[in-house]
């Protein structure tokens, strides 16, 4: 076409998730947005707290490109800054509740964050990490305390700085008629959301609104929600802006059910109250759920949908909380991907594999927004064949990747090489074209001529009754020949010897996957409660 037309203001509109609340407030105005114990709100109220917000925070001096901080619980002011904070034309940023004083600190120093709300909870930790920044001469950000609408009265706080501000206060302060600052462009970025450090320190993944809105759009269809859900935050708002969930629930006018702390009773007494239809998160809501005490069980409405994400439990885990009424789906994915990328509903194999492993594997197939999923030989950059035996390395490429990693140009670099998101993670192409995740590339074992996934190992420790948490690694004899080593925690209570855990590996894997080695005790985590296993190997290293 020699003469096409041009994009101009009436067929081009950046795109950002902060028209999901506008939209919802008109459309969905007086359905409920939030409901976090006795506290309700309809859409059209949410939409005039977060123009309140937005405005308070502009007043405050806070422009594009400045970053907002939030330590926080799944509460409903957290929900609401998420688009507060890019409606004032800012960038936020979600942290990990679990994260210590220390760590915190040198995450707030990167972001340089102007301003942070921190749930009264969390304000100790909050206190310590600014003292640590000025022994640093660094200046920390301004402190906003969030309370909590079902504690009355509420806490009272020594020790905050003269200049800390109150939430409600804050919000009072703010204009209903505030006009919004939307994006300039749509790859402005819209947060920073931080990965989890199990292979070294925390790295920002910086999204845009481009990438917000199309991963929000992509969490429709890849949780199979229908419009008005009612979705259960039991996934961590800071987990990649809730994978997409906290914008993606305006969009299709649906109630966020808050909880401040995740328990099975907690998950029943919602889901049974509000009718939820959706939740997910770590793989830990599985066995918070498969071991609730049949006193704490409710009925469940039809086809409620969790997703988890993560390491995945036993068999036995799944099934139970199958039968409970769930409709278990698992997902793979990572921070840099904006949450879950391949997802599949959880069935039972029908094969002759070992019942410990049935949960564990097959990936599924991959979501919209991300055009390129691939497993690839990292050397050649060639595709493997569906041969479910030719192992390579994942890789995506699509809308809903990150624009990059904060103030690290050089990891952004490698991280992007060729083209293409190099995620570490080995896998397999089944013959339908699933991928079957294997191990992290620095994680595999090479026993014997083989690679050993330590996921598999893991996965079958994980099965032995009387085994909380195990980790394995490779460990290098006198002969420099690899064999998994393994380290376990016993279930409190519970004892088990050498020989026991080595005797129930061997009825469940391949001799070259069986543990040579096996050891009692603590497993080195951060402070996110992440195994780190490079702590592992140095310590098998300095043993000799």
């Amino acid at each position: 076409m020699k003469e096409a037309p041009s994009a101009c203001s009436a067929n081009y509109v950046p795109l950002t998730p902060i028209t999901f609340l506008e939209r919802a407030a008109t459309v969905y105005a007086d359905k409920p947005s939030v409901v976090y114990g006795d506290v309700r709100f309809a859409w059209k109220e949410t939409h005039g707290r977060c123009l309140r917000l937005a405005s308070a925070l502009v007043h405050l001096g806070i422009s594009h490109p400045d970053i907002v901080a939030a330590l926080a619980p799944n509460i409903p002011e957290h929900y609401e800054l998420h688009f507060a904070v890019p409606m004032a034309g800012a960038v936020i940023s979600a942290l990990n509740t679990k994260l210590d004083a220390t760590t915190l600190s040198v995450i707030l120093e990167q972001l340089e964050a102007k301003i942070m709300f921190v749930d009264y909870q969390f304000v100790d930790v909050a206190l310590n990490s600014f003292h640590i920044m000025s022994q640093r001469k660094c200046k920390p950000p301004l402190l906003v305390v969030i309370p909590d609408y079902n504690k009355q009265p509420p806490f009272v706080f020594k020790n905050l700085p003269p200049d800390a501000l109150h939430f409600n206060q804050l919000l009072e302060k703010g204009q209903a008629d505030f006009k919004i600052r939307m994006p300039s462009s749509e790859c402005d970025p819209i947060s920073v959301n931080y990965t989890s450090g199990s292979t070294g320190t925390p790295k920002g993944a910086v999204y845009s609104h481009r990438g917000g809105h199309l991963n929000s759009a992509a969490a429709v269809s890849r949780f199979d929600m229908k419009p008005m859900p009612v979705f259960l935050w039991t996934v961590d708002m800071f987990r990649c802006n809730g994978w997409g969930l906290a914008w993606a629930m305006a969009s299709l006018g649906g109630t966020n059910v808050c909880l401040r702390n995740v328990s099975a009773k907690a998950m029943f007494d919602a889901i049974f109250r509000h009718n939820v239809t959706h939740l997910c998160g770590p793989p830990a809501l599985l066995n918070e759920i498969a071991d609730a005490p049949q006193s704490e069980h409710k009925p469940l409405p039809p086809g409620v949908s969790i997703t988890v994400a993560g390491v995945l439990p036993p068999c036995q885990v799944f099934c139970k909380v199958a039968e409970l009424g769930f409709n278990v789906n698992v997902g793979y994915g990572m921070t840099e991907a904006m949450g879950p990328v391949l997802v599949r509903p959880w069935k039972p194999n029908s094969g002759d594999e070992p019942t410990e492993q049935l949960s564990y594997g097959d990936q599924g197939r991959p979501i919209l927004m991300m055009e390129g999923i691939d497993v690839k030989d990292p050397n050649t950059m060639e595709s493997t064949p569906c041969d479910g035996r030719t192992i390579g390395e994942i890789m995506f490429k699509g809308n809903t990747m990150m624009l990059g990693y904060l103030k690290n140009q050089q990891a952004t670099k490698e991280a992007f090489r060729e083209g293409w998101y190099r995620t570490g993670d080995l896998a397999t192409r089944q013959k339908d074209g699933s991928i079957r995740l294997k191990d992290r590339a620095k994680d595999m074992i090479y026993s014997k001529g083989e690679a050993v996934s330590s996921l598999e190992v893991e996965a079958v420790l994980l099965s032995h009754p009387k085994v909380l948490n195990a980790a394995v690694v490779g460990k290098y004899d006198e002969h420099t020949v690899e064999s998994p080593f393994a380290v376990i925690k016993l279930k409190e209570g519970c004892g088990a010897t050498v020989e026991d855990i080595i005797r129930f590996c061997k009825a469940r894997l391949e001799t070259h996957m069986v543990p040579q080695s096996v050891v009692f005790g603590e497993l080195p985590v951060n402070s996110t409660g992440k195994v780190q296993k490079f702590l592992i190997r140095e310590k098998i290293k300095c043993a000799g």
